[in-house]
């Protein structure tokens, strides 16, 4: 093999990682504000007293968008780019209807209490 053979363009692989990584902190934007919500409405219920029930609920529910971006990233960082972006996305749905979950049965908890 000659070496203009071997030589690659790294153009397009630099490119892909800056679009990569632009990508992943964006979502990790997205990720972190689902966070921030989450720890912030049980900041602002502890004082009404919860039950361990209510406690284990909003604590999963500040902790699983870590575990599904990870998740995430882990599963869809060598495929296209279209593909990590939607699993980014699937994963940004998922944690999105759980706090919605959370946040009805939050309210269900503390009307009957």
């Amino acid at each position: 093999m000659s070496v203009a053979e071997n030589a690659v363009d790294p153009a397009p692989s630099r490119l892909r990682s800056a679009l990569t990584g632009f990508i992943t902190g964006l979502a990790g934007l997205a990720y972190a504000y689902l966070i921030w919500n989450a720890i912030a409405f049980l900041i602002g219920v502890a004082p009404f007293g919860l039950q361990a029930m209510d406690w284990v609920a909003l604590l999963f529910a500040a902790v699983l968008p870590a575990l599904v971006f990870t998740a995430a990233i882990v599963l869809a960082r060598r495929r296209p780019l279209w593909q990590f972006i939607i699993a980014l996305l699937a994963g940004l749905g998922l944690s999105a209807v759980f706090w919605l979950n959370v946040l009805s049965y939050m309210m269900r908890s503390i009307a009957m209490a």
